[in-house]
């Protein structure tokens, strides 16, 4: 190693042999650095040969010459500077092991000196190394947290200490990644080559972080340093699980966290015929058996129906029959609520023995009269829709009667659907509806007739999947923004959907179904819940060439809807990665903002408190609570309360108010302490001298008017003063508010929100991407990871309260989830209509 070592302060031992340890602990701590210094250098030697392949990698697929030759010039100081970096590093890594004792041997360093004439904000490129380097160790503490644990109690009894944190463990992930960014200067690389270098670091000597820790510890425990030591998690007990006001029946589902495009569970509702009996008894205020359902919802099943049901399981039978017979009672119920308008109620309880015959004449089992020949839904489709449902069944029934019937087998409809597929959608203006899937349903038996004759109808099995899609479909369009692309992607879609909820029964079963996630993707890219700035271009283009060759390709194999699907993916998976790197800069940006606030209100409060017993001039308070509270503001966030500088800055308010206070003669060196405090928070020297005059004496002073002083401090901006809003004061909480409240304090980061727009009950996701426990302000971004705004905690409670604001749970995350729970909503509540009139008639 020909490195020299890199300068230190004179008080900290640059080696564990020259440093003042008790003799035991020197041995300790030069035995476990001989024992670690193997490793380090070995991944540290192998980091070095990934991150020149990687540079040569980047430097073949630049964008452009200029950043080809900056990345050539990195790898040319590589090469040059690459011998010193192991060596840099392992003298660091053994400075910071001696220094352990000593005052700063908590992983602090001295602050240096600085020359506040030159101070500038930080600028982004530095703010993305100090953001990498922090993910790179917290990911690593995560993993590793019962190692840390035990490492820090270790350390902490060598250093003769409390036990060491985290954030200040020799050892630890933070320290560690701390050391390589200050050996990595040695190299003078572009800020770009330093982060490839860190994550290098991650890949090769980050990698088995927890079990080199293990390794430490057990070493440790030989030596005799807490050897009887082990890690038991603390498992409370009797818990009490604060769940989301007005949804503790809902079984307290978990808050929804992640980006789209993230893998996330799916919640795609099913019936089971037990469910479908308690509805139904519920409805009738008695028990159903199987054998006793109405007769329109146990009709014999056709030979269509028989073959298809051959095919399928027994258990994806059985459920998609549930389905049959929910839809078969609201039928029943749209049907009776027509002929009660159209006042025919009378004829139809003459005809009607009891209330199955009712269903037998208009439900299911008479299918020329419902879905089978496609003459009912369009009109089906609401409360009033059942109303121009029923000329159907008696006008026209003459001559469906004169036409022989006849079934159409499942493939024959696959067929005509496969001819549709490839032609292109009907040209239609800005002001006409799109197309529905009871319109593809009449466009496709159309064309079927047109080969079959007038009689041709579809088997109820078949006819049942085209209206429970039409209900979907319905309840997706609700969510999706009328004018958005995803609109007419979702007409493109419906013939190839159509054709896989008809070969497979299973797309109303399976939890998980490539078609319907497609259907998903693209329904969210138009989300009613989008704002302006959410849209993305380039994912609305990937999913118009999906949704194309979905259409082109399709033929009945779903790995077709799983290729286009897993192509967007990709892109809505980079998408997050980006809006999660965004968000970190937020939130850096919002911790600064809420440290800042944290240390004026401590100013303040010590302002306060040294004026307690005596109160100084008007005057003289306001310059206290104005330039010296930013000199104390700018104290405790440069050192902390803890430090000496704090403790002399304490002692000085103290003297100026002592001073103000009583006749004494002006200090001149406490004059000069504050005119000097001024300028290094900002004031220009004339202004921190006429300050200084006024708070170290109770003399008027002669030099400064008091006019001119006050024009001039309302002049200048205070410290963190830009874009300060004054907060309203806290109101006392109300009940409901403070349940909200403290469901709000147990929310994980990450959770997503949706806000109440306008009164047409319009709503917008934001993710709530970090709160403080402290101040209580919330930061909130959208699916890019861009601030759209800040709430405080009382706000956000009193909107939840309100019904303004709401958590997004993952049983309602994704949209097809929800459209899908929206349709069994609707087939449940409308078998109640189905039962009434058949109950008032009998």
């Amino acid at each position: 190693m020909t490195a020299t070592r890199p300068p230190t302060s004179a008080a900290a031992p640059t080696t564990i042999a020259s440093s003042a340890l008790p003799p035991r602990v020197r041995r300790l701590l030069q035995n476990l650095f001989d024992h670690i210094a193997p490793d380090f250098v070995s991944a540290l030697n192998g980091m070095l040969v990934e991150f020149e392949q990687q540079l040569f990698k980047q430097a073949e697929q630049a964008r452009s010459n200029h950043m080809q030759t900056q990345i050539f010039v990195d790898l040319r100081s590589l090469q040059k500077n690459r011998v010193d970096l192991v060596p840099q590093y392992m003298f660091a890594l053994e400075s910071e092991l001696a220094a352990i004792r000593s005052t700063r041997g908590r992983g602090e360093q001295a602050p240096a000196r600085l020359d506040f004439q030159t101070m500038t904000l930080v600028e982004d490129a530095v703010m993305d190394q100090e953001i990498v380097l922090r993910e790179v160790a917290r990911r690593h503490e995560q993993r590793g947290n019962a190692q840390i644990l035990m490492l820090g109690q270790r350390m902490g009894v060598i250093a003769g200490q409390p036990a060491y944190e985290a954030e200040t463990l020799p050892l630890g992930p933070y320290r560690l990644c701390q050391l390589l960014k200050e050996a990595a200067a040695c190299l003078e690389l572009s800020i770009d080559a330093q982060l490839v270098l860190y994550r290098s670091f991650d890949h090769k000597v980050m990698l088995n972080y927890t079990e080199w820790a293990n390794t430490v510890n057990q070493f440790l425990a030989r030596e005799g340093i807490l050897p009887g030591l082990v890690y038991m998690p603390r498992r409370a007990r009797n818990l009490e699980i604060v769940r989301p006001p007005r949804d503790e029946a809902g079984g307290g589902a978990r808050p929804m966290t992640g980006w789209q495009g993230q893998p996330a569970g799916s919640h795609w509702a099913t019936l089971t015929p037990e469910q479908l009996h308690a509805v139904a008894g519920a409805l009738t205020g008695g028990n159903w058996s199987g054998d006793a359902l109405p007769q329109a919802a146990t009709s014999a099943p056709t030979s269509a129906d028989a073959a298809t049901a051959a095919d399928a399981p027994k258990e994806t039978a059985g459920s998609f029959e549930v389905l049959q017979k929910l839809l078969a009672i609201r039928r029943g119920g749209l049907q009776a609520d027509a002929l009660a308008q159209a006042g025919d109620i009378a004829s139809l309880g003459g005809q009607a023995g009891d209330g199955a015959a009712m269903t037998r004449d208009g439900g299911v089992g008479a299918q020329p009269a419902s879905m089978g020949d496609g003459g009912g839904l369009p009109q089906a489709q609401g409360g009033t829709g059942g109303a121009a449902a029923m000329p159907s069944t008696t006008g026209g029934s003459a001559t469906r009667d004169a036409a022989p019937r006849r079934l159409l087998p499942t493939p024959d409809v696959l067929d005509t659907l496969r001819m549709l597929q490839s032609a292109p959608l009907p040209a239609r203006t800005p002001d006409q509806p799109r197309r529905t899937v009871a319109d593809l349903q009449q466009t496709m038996l159309a064309e079927v007739r047109a080969k079959h004759g007038p009689g041709a109808t579809l088997a109820s099995a078949d006819s049942d999947t085209f209206e429970l899609l039409d209900l979907l479909y319905n309840e997706i369009e609700r969510e999706v923004q009328h004018d958005a692309p995803a609109a007419d992607m979702l007409v493109r879609l419906q013939v190839p959907v159509v054709q896989a909820a008809l070969r497979d029964r299973n797309f109303f079963l399976r939890p998980q179904h490539p078609a319907r996630d497609l259907l998903n993707t693209v329904a969210e890219s138009g989300a009613t819940w989008l704002g302006d700035d959410d849209v993305d271009p380039h994912l609305v283009q990937r999913l118009h060439k999906a949704v194309e060759t979905v259409v082109e390709t399709y033929e009945g194999d779903e790995a077709v809807f799983e290729d286009a699907n897993r192509d967007v993916q990709q892109h809505l998976q980079a998408a997050a990665r980006k809006a999660e790197l965004a968000e970190r800069r937020q939130i850096e940006a919002a911790r600064g903002k809420d440290r800042l606030e944290v240390a004026k209100q401590r100013a303040a409060d010590t302002i306060e408190s040294a004026m307690a017993d005596a109160k100084p001039q008007k005057f003289v308070q306001a310059l206290l609570s104005q330039a010296w509270a930013d000199v104390l503001t700018l104290t405790q966030l440069r050192n902390g309360e803890s430090s000496t500088e704090w403790a002399d800055q304490l002692q000085t308010t103290l003297e100026i108010v002592a001073a103000t206070t009583s006749a004494q003669p002006a200090d001149p060196a406490l004059a000069t302490k504050i005119e000097k405090s001024l300028v290094q928070v900002g004031y220009h020297e004339d202004e921190a001298a006429a300050i200084s005059r006024r708070l170290s004496s109770a003399e008027e002073d002669e030099t400064t008017s008091r006019t001119e002083l006050t024009a001039r401090l309302k002049a200048r901006a205070r410290l963190g003063g830009q874009g300060e809003v004054k907060k309203k004061p806290v109101q006392p909480r109300t009940p409901q508010e403070q349940e909200c409240y403290d469901y709000l304090r147990t929310l994980p980061f990450g959770t997503w929100f949706e806000f109440t727009r306008n009164q047409q009950g319009d709503v917008q996701r934001q993710r709530l991407s970090w709160f403080s426990p402290v101040t209580g302000n919330a930061l909130f971004v959208n699916q890019r990871g861009q601030r759209v705004g800040e709430h405080s905690l009382d706000t956000l409670a009193h909107l939840m309260a309100k019904g303004q604001a709401q958590v997004v749970t993952e049983d309602r995350g994704r949209l097809i989830d929800r459209a899908w729970n929206a349709t069994l909503s609707a087939l449940r509540s409308l078998t109640g209509r189905g039962g009434e009139p058949a109950g008032d008639i009998a």
